[in-house]
């Protein structure tokens, strides 16, 4: 399948210039003007221009590979999939739940709320701006989440979101049907091995390990979309948590068929 990559180097609302080093030929850079004075309509903005983008690479026949510096901008990669006619299974790869709500999160983080959003829990300002159709919880699965704050822990055991503490599993798991949307927050990684976190959690799958699960998912042929939340590009000094990143991030997508991703 060929792939087309949208950088969006944005961390929610507020610009990231490091990422714009990642761009190569064939990418699109997804810059929106953001005028609104509140951060929600700002945010929103992004995720309306991101929905359209999405929706227009599918109906081109080609997989949208989102790269951006917070894990919200996955609600307007959903959107643009649910507008092009596709209702996936969502598989999420994070050291987080992402799984907060207003009433459960410790810092009032909106980086830690999207997946709870995407399924209907917490303030749906966001979805509701995009179109969102709510994701049913069974159409979830959530891998790794090593890091959970008490409250989102309690919700996530409460709901039907189905949490696999170990990545490795999926290689064994019996997939959903139909087509995959895949968001990996690089901070899933284990840690030594890609320390430019803004929020670090101790421990975590091994490159090797992810290697291995990216390959199968790929293999599957059902991988419908990929969105990426970055490592801190200002503290990636020796550029380890890009490498290795970005290494993933082709066994997932391929090594062929996207002329941008490989920088042939």
């Amino acid at each position: 399948m060929i792939n087309d990559v949208c950088l969006t180097p944005l961390f929610l609302d507020h610009p990231v210039p490091g990422l714009e080093a990642l761009v190569e030929p064939g990418w699109t850079v997804h810059q929106p003007i953001l005028s609104a004075s509140d951060c929600l309509k700002r945010m929103s903005a992004v995720h309306q221009s991101l929905a359209g983008w999405v929706e227009k690479t599918v109906g081109q026949g080609r997989r949208p590979v989102s790269i951006a510096g917070d894990c919200c901008t996955a609600i307007g990669v959903l959107a643009g999939l649910q507008r092009s006619g596709i209702d996936p299974a969502l598989i999420w790869f994070d050291a987080h739940g992402d799984f907060n709500t207003p009433e459960t999160t410790p810092s009032g983080f909106l980086g830690g709320m999207p997946l709870a959003m995407m399924v209907g829990r917490g303030d749906l300002t966001l979805p509701e701006a995009v179109g969102l159709v709510l994701l049913p919880e069974n159409q979830v699965i959530l891998t790794d989440a090593r890091d959970l704050d008490p409250g989102e822990a309690d919700a996530l055991a409460q709901s039907e979101v189905t949490l696999l503490a170990d990545p490795g599993d999926l290689l064994a798991y019996d997939l959903p049907d139909g087509p995959l949307y895949v968001h990996f927050d690089v901070d899933v990684v284990a840690l030594e091995e890609s320390p430019a976190q803004n929020y670090p959690a101790a421990g975590g799958p091994t490159a090797a390990c992810l290697h291995a699960v990216f390959g199968h998912l790929a293999k599957t042929g059902r991988v419908a979309a990929v969105s990426v939340s970055t490592w801190n590009p200002d503290l990636d000094r020796d550029r380890r948590s890009e490498t290795v990143s970005m290494d993933l991030l082709r066994t997932l997508i391929g090594r062929k068929g996207t002329k941008s991703i490989e920088g042939a």
